[in-house]
């Protein structure tokens, strides 16, 4: 059972149509739920342990996982600073949701610094789901393939991949580690809302998943 078996559409509120205005409109194999761009098709790409460090306020909260989480970021700067601040916030909203799953605190000061809103509160459900279910996990996650519009200075979103076949399910009691096979498919399509504050973060406002959206797959 891997870390994807969780209830994720339980943890996500709805934000596509939002989403989709923002980026421009979407490809005519988009509905509400889909990714808006094409998946990586295989060309090489550089991975990284971790996004480049954020810049701006000096108060950001250290975020350090555990030696046995990974979350690697693929192609996550542009070369644009505008852009390349958004994708920034976006890989640290990642790490703060799973650092507060890893630690077991549903009301992380980390992930509210980096989620409001609806954002926020999706994130608090889905903490909580894990420790309802006493998991935690462990692998790594890649993430990838990720489509950004900045509409000004303060709004933007992006869309991105996840790859989390090599992500699994701990038990936090046992430690005992989960690998059965499931036949769900291991990729999965997030949607954001950003809205800069005025610390300038890049907050998270809206989230929405969709799981085994062919574009994401190989």
């Amino acid at each position: 059972m891997k870390r994807r078996t969780l209830p994720v559409a339980a943890a996500f509120a709805a934000a596509a149509a939002l989403l989709l205005t923002a980026c421009g409109g979407g490809d005519d194999k988009s509905t509400d739920n889909e990714k808006i761009a094409g998946a990586d098709t295989g060309q090489s790409a550089e991975a990284t342990p971790s996004a480049k460090s954020p810049s701006g306020p000096t108060d950001r909260p250290e975020i350090t996982l555990p030696k046995d989480v990974d979350n690697k970021f693929e192609n996550w700067e542009t070369g644009q600073p505008a852009e390349d601040a958004v994708l920034s916030d976006v890989a640290q909203t990642v790490n703060a949701v799973d650092d507060a799953i890893i630690r077991g605190n549903a009301d992380s000061a980390t992930v509210a610094y980096y989620r409001q809103g609806n954002a926020l509160v999706s994130a608090q459900k889905w903490i909580q789901a894990w420790l309802d279910e006493d998991l935690t996990w462990t692998g790594v996650t890649r993430y990838f393939k990720p489509d950004i519009k900045v509409a000004d200075e303060d709004t933007a979103a992006v869309v991105y991949c996840a790859d989390e076949s090599k992500a699994y399910n701990k038990n936090r009691k046992t430690g005992k580690v989960d690998k059965t096979p499931s036949d769900e498919s291991t990729y999965v399509t997030y949607s954001t809302q950003l809205k800069k504050n005025d610390k300038g973060v890049w907050q998270t406002t809206e989230v929405q998943s969709k799981r085994g959206d062919q574009t994401c797959a190989p």
